[in-house]
């Protein structure tokens, strides 16, 4: 299998603020909101460079995506800056109501997605935002890596026109795809070929799934790993192609089973060519305060885990074949 490296861990919230930095330069009708957390979101090399671009709503979460929609009416291009808790939950009638609904071209930028967030704890970190925004008619959903895709999508997402929700998080984790990338919304990334079992990764679990592939090459399992960067829209092509040729598929995701990438590829499939598939997701609970490495292992989201589920799948497989 390939082999894949990397020489520093970043923080993928770094690669958001970097990316708008680099499009507060390329494009003059870019313009950023945050409530109340401008250094959390990386948003302060923006706001201090560009002072007329950037808006400070305070902690009005609803207020923030209203106002943004509104700017999108002359011209501009918001790209709004919270937790993703506060980013999706908090204001889900604003978002459906004023952005989804009337296809504003709104960014919705959430960091501290998922269970890393860590010592904040349950009522900070949120793990059915994918499943809130993938319901929304014409809400494209992006879960990048690490910080180089990140940056690379921050980019991306300035070219699509409509409403995007663009998640992230705090950690700092490795940083491994290409820094001259070039992102395609809903174009999946195959990292490994494999022939025994379809990996399907997003976000903070891609590099899970990596040493994953790993520890199964030791033991003679080969692992086709992709990396799914964008849930909605998703790419069907690139899930049955893997699919029809290893015959089963885990998906991995921070997040909770229910709603996320899991049930994506599981609407792919169930109309295509359904097959054995494993989740590893947290299973149906709220998180709870700790450091990411402790949240990572309680609610099961390590390699060792994605390892389990293909033992497991692969034992359905031989009973489905």
């Amino acid at each position: 299998m390939k082999k894949y490296t990397y020489t520093e861990k970043k923080d993928t919230r770094s690669g958001f603020g970097a990316g708008l930095l680099e499009l507060g330069r390329k494009n003059k009708e870019v313009v950023a909101l945050c409530a109340d957390l401008t250094g959390s979101l990386k948003m302060d090399a923006f706001a201090r460079e560009f002072p007329e671009r950037f808006f400070q709503t305070g902690i009005a979460e609803a207020n923030m995506m209203g106002i943004a929609a509104g700017l999108t009416i002359g011209g501009k291009i918001p790209f709004t800056g919270t937790f993703a808790n506060f980013s999706t939950g908090r204001v889900y009638d604003q978002i459906r109501q004023s952005i989804a609904y009337s296809d504003k071209n709104v960014k919705i930028c959430a960091s501290h997605a998922g269970l890393t967030l860590g010592e904040d704890g349950a009522t900070h970190q949120i793990l059915e935002d994918i499943g809130l925004m993938r319901m929304l008619p014409g809400m494209v959903v992006i879960n990048p890596c690490d910080f180089n895709q990140t940056k690379a999508a921050t980019l991306a997402i300035a070219e699509h026109h409509g409403p995007v929700y663009l998640r992230f998080g705090r950690p700092a984790v490795p940083n491994f795809t290409a820094a001259d990338q070039t992102f395609v919304i809903g174009k999946a990334v195959i990292l490994n070929e494999g022939h025994d079992v379809s990996i399907l990764a997003t976000g903070h679990l891609v590099w899970k799934a990596l040493e994953a592939a790993e520890q199964l090459a030791a033991s003679g399992i080969s692992a086709e790993i992709i990396n799914i960067h964008t849930i909605k829209p998703i790419d069907e092509n690139a899930i049955l192609t893997s699919v029809k040729k290893t015959g089963c598929v885990v998906t991995a995701e921070e997040h909770n089973r229910f709603g996320g990438l899991g049930d994506a590829v599981a609407q792919v499939l169930t109309s295509q060519f359904p097959c054995p598939q494993e989740f590893v997701a947290v299973n149906d609970t709220f998180g709870e305060s700790g450091t990411p490495d402790q949240l990572m292992k309680k609610y099961g989201l390590e390699a060792v885990n994605i390892v389990e589920a293909v033992e497991r799948v692969l034992q359905r497989k031989r009973v489905h074949a």
